[in-house]
Parts: structure tokens; C-alpha cells; sequence
């Protein structure tokens, strides 16, 4: 449960702990004291998801104990979500139980939200959705300011659109940033600034071409881009390829080319071991990129095999870690080769044990 340990008062004593623990971690490998990026205290989650739970006269918001699915905690605000979550919370809730139609059989709820004030509402139902439901859902949506989305089994309404507009600010410059329901974001969008400018300073001046995996929406490929000759950006999900492509297009990006590869093809095809038609279609010549850097983004469970032996080949290596344990297992492998040069955490999700690091290696020999 987030909420049994949200602290703001103890927020400095947890962080340090957070970084003791990283900087045990990272002892075999580096004595560097990691750059700590401390978030805002509440109001930081830019995306939530609550059950909803009916009773014979009422429903609410809910979320429930490890191991205890017929629990249900009831949720009527949530403070570490943004203020405009909480707004959306509360005005949303109240129209729903006066409407038979809009809470019969409603499962869940996810919010989205922006900095910039953007704001998307998911509501899942256990029944089929209708032109009724549609009608009465579209005078949600303008009473209430937001897009909405109606999900059922095989069924997803989009009643206006179905992502929301973000802007972020990075070392004085605007990034513009389409984000889509379904797809990966940083829920922490502060944090996310601070990841952003971390990232370019690690690589100012390094030049060359740019190889990233897992780029998703483009989230760091858009703030990355100018410091480098040309970029190749690889990413599985056809929704975050797509988010990607018009947030190139939105920044004015014009040297990045996206394709849908996962890591494992893409060593592949570095390695010369096979083609790839979708390499091909994006008029993509391996041979007409000199790679210096590579920025890996990996989820939990690290780097494989083949893809860790493809960035010892880079002069540079970013590498974004949601896991401290599998970013310690890759490093055990990465020390061979490369030493680290910078070291960061970004507390993305305070009151939690979760530590999401950054860590800069160069290769021995450059």
C-alpha cells in the first residue's frame, strides 16, 4: 500500500537510506558518491490506478493489502498523485454513483495526467459499452474538462483522443511530448526533468552517432538528439513507436530514425548475423553509422547476454537502471571493459524501496 508509508516528514532520513544502500551496492564497481535527485514530496505520480468498488449505494475508490483481494481500503484522495488526479478523483467519483449507467459494473479507473495540465481517464467496465454509455460519457468528458476512454473486454471507446500533451523543461528549453493511454511514461514527471539534464550533461560534447534501446516514446532520444551526428532508436511497442515518431516530429527532430526491433534483433543485426526487413523499410544502412554512444533503458530484468556483449563494443554506455540488483549483475560483466565516470539515483517513487539509478561508463582504452 503506497499510502501506509507516505512520511513527508521523514522523507531526507528515508532518501539517505536509499543512497547508503546504492552506494553499498555499487562498492565493487565504483566508490564515486552518486548525484541524488531528491523528488517533491507529494503531488509527484503522474499516473494512478484504483479499483473501483461498489456498494449497494454507493462505490468508491479502492486499493487493497498484499494477499488480501477482499480487503478493500477506500480512497478518497491520494497525496502523492498529482493535484490534478486528485481534482479529477473526487469530481469524477461523484458523477459516477449518480449514474446508474456510468457505475454499473465499472471495474477500474486509471488517470493520466501532465505538467502542463493535460489530463486522460480510463474507465474499465465488466460489460459491454454502448451509444448510451457513449452519450452519457461524453457529458463527463466536458463537464469535467478531461478525455475519457471506456474499456471493456475486445472493446476501447476513444470519445476525443486518446493521449495527452506534454511539456517538459530541460536546462531552459521546452520538449513537447505525446503521450499515449496504454504506453509507458515516467510517472514522476519532475524527476523525469532532472533524469533528462542528467542525461545531457553526461554526453555533452561526445559527438559521433547515438544508438538507444527501449527508447519508448522518445523520452530521452527527444532530449539527446541535438548532441549527436545521427541516431538509431529501437522499440517493440507499435504504440510507443508511434508516440515516438510524432514526438520527432513535434520537436523539429530530423536526424533520428526509430524501428521496431527488440534488443535482442538489434544485436543481431550489428553483429552482421541477419537481416531485418523492418531495417529496410525505415532506409536504415548500418554501415552509414559510427557509433559512439549507446543508452540502454532495460526493464526489470536487465541486459541479456547478447545485448550486454553489443554495448562493451561502444566507447560510451548510459545505462538507466529500474532494478539495482540486475543493474549489479550487468555491471559485473560491463566492469571488464568499461569503468564508471558518473553515478546518479533519482528517486522516482519516494516511500518506496524502488531506486531508479543512472550510471555513465566509458570504455578503458578511449
Amino acid at each position: 500500500m503506497p499510502l501506509s508509508r507516505f512520511q513527508p516528514e521523514h522523507y531526507t532520513e528515508l532518501l539517505a537510506q536509499k543512497t547508503a544502500s546504492l552506494q553499498a551496492l555499487m562498492q565493487p564497481f565504483s566508490t564515486l558518491e552518486p548525484q541524488v535527485f531528491a523528488s517533491p514530496l507529494q503531488g509527484f505520480r503522474m499516473r494512478a490506478e484504483f479499483r473501483f468498488w461498489h456498494t449497494e449505494n454507493d462505490g468508491y475508490y479502492a486499493m487493497f493489502p498484499k494477499g488480501q483481494p477482499d480487503q478493500p481500503i477506500r480512497i478518497d484522495q491520494f497525496p502523492i498523485a498529482h493535484p490534478n488526479i486528485n481534482r479529477l478523483m473526487q469530481q469524477l467519483r461523484d458523477a459516477v454513483v449518480q449514474s446508474e449507467l456510468l457505475k454499473n459494473r465499472l471495474f477500474q479507473v486509471e488517470f493520466l495526467t501532465t505538467l502542463s495540465g493535460d489530463s486522460l481517464v480510463t474507465l474499465i467496465y465488466h460489460k459491454m459499452l454502448d451509444e448510451q454509455w457513449q452519450a452519457e460519457a461524453r457529458t463527463l468528458e466536458q463537464q469535467l474538462g478531461t478525455a475519457i476512454i471506456g474499456r471493456s473486454r475486445k472493446q476501447k471507446l476513444v470519445l476525443s483522443r486518446d493521449y495527452v500533451d506534454e511539456c517538459l523543461q530541460v536546462h531552459g528549453r521546452a520538449f513537447h511530448y505525446r503521450q499515449m493511454e496504454g504506453g509507458f511514461t515516467q510517472p514522476n514527471a519532475i524527476i523525469n526533468q532532472y533524469m533528462l539534464g542528467w542525461a545531457q550533461q553526461q554526453l555533452q560534447d561526445i559527438g559521433g552517432d547515438f544508438l538507444e534501446l527501449y527508447c519508448g516514446n522518445g523520452n530521452f532520444t527527444v532530449a539527446l538528439a541535438q548532441q549527436f551526428r545521427q541516431v538509431l532508436a529501437t522499440e517493440i511497442s507499435k504504440t510507443s513507436v508511434k508516440a515516438a515518431q510524432h514526438n520527432f516530429a513535434c520537436n523539429g527532430i530530423n536526424n533520428v530514425k526509430v524501428c521496431r526491433l527488440s534488443s535482442e534483433d538489434m544485436t543481431a543485426a550489428l553483429n552482421q548475423e541477419r537481416a531485418f526487413r523492418r531495417l529496410a523499410e525505415q532506409q536504415v544502412e548500418l554501415a552509414d553509422y559510427h557509433f559512439s554512444t549507446v543508452l540502454v533503458d532495460p526493464p526489470r530484468a536487465g541486459l541479456d547476454a547478447a545485448t550486454l556483449g553489443l554495448v562493451q563494443q561502444f566507447n560510451h554506455i548510459l545505462y538507466i537502471s529500474c532494478n539495482p540488483q540486475t543493474l549489479k549483475s550487468n555491471l559485473q560483466q560491463l566492469q571488464q571493459t568499461h569503468h564508471i565516470k558518473s553515478l546518479a539515483l533519482f528517486d522516482q517513487f519516494p516511500y518506496t524501496d524502488h531506486i531508479e539509478t543512472g550510471v555513465f561508463l566509458q570504455k578503458h582504452s578511449s
